[in-house]
């Protein structure tokens, strides 16, 4: 009897081990993440800081956005728009974030200036240059504009020469230093879209200018 028993008694504690098994509580499956809402809109500033305005509308009433992380829904199209309220980033980017990465990084723009009647960069200016080389590099860019202005002082056609003259020399410290002259786009405008408008004949610093935007 005792050897009987003793064969039996590893079946029996396997029995026991998978019973205790069996009853331990299942933890419950975890909850779905939660889904995003549709039909959202945000009105996010330009990468210099400038906030405009959108209107988000439908047959049911509309809402205009005009604050930077502004949001409104559009839950239905028997619904108007809601109410608009402040988004957090963190809610923009888990929203927005696939979208926003897509996006190509914005512009960066520089302004030079130049002495009165003259091609010769101001001091201040001209230590910019390392850095447009530099964006340019860093982003491998082969679409950089190069705008040459003047101020009123001349007549037209000695404005334009002398801004187109500025866009060259400029477009100039740029090859020298290596920066492939196919991938600038060299133009002026004179004394047309002056940065501070004057009256003709005014001695504008600000407006003897080269404008240059790496994409």
């Amino acid at each position: 009897m005792t050897a009987r028993y003793l064969k039996l008694l590893p079946l029996v504690v396997a029995f026991l081990v998978q019973g205790c098994a069996a009853r331990r509580p299942v933890p419950p499956p975890a909850a779905p993440p939660a889904k995003e809402p549709d039909n959202v809109f945000v009105l996010l500033a330009d990468a210099d800081g400038h906030v405009g305005r959108i209107t988000v509308s439908n047959s049911k009433g509309s809402k205009e956005l005009n604050q930077a992380m502004a949001a409104t829904q559009v839950a239905g199209a028997d619904q108007a728009p809601s109410v608009p309220a402040q988004m957090d980033q963190s809610q923009i980017t888990r929203i927005f974030g696939e979208a926003l990465s897509a996006q190509p990084s914005p512009p960066v723009r520089y302004t030079l200036y130049f002495d009165s009647n003259s091609a010769q960069l101001t001091a201040d200016s001209l230590k910019q240059i390392p850095d447009v080389i530099r964006t340019i590099r860093e982003r491998k860019s082969n679409d950089v504009s190069v705008v040459g202005h003047c101020d009123t002082t001349g007549n037209s056609e000695f404005n334009y020469k002398l801004s187109r003259t500025r866009a060259e020399a400029v477009s100039k410290l740029l090859v020298d230093a290596g920066i492939d002259l196919s991938s600038l786009e060299i133009t002026s405008h004179g004394k047309d879209n002056p940065l501070i408008p004057t009256g003709d004949g005014v001695a504008e610093p600000r407006n003897r200018r080269v404008e240059i935007t790496v994409r």
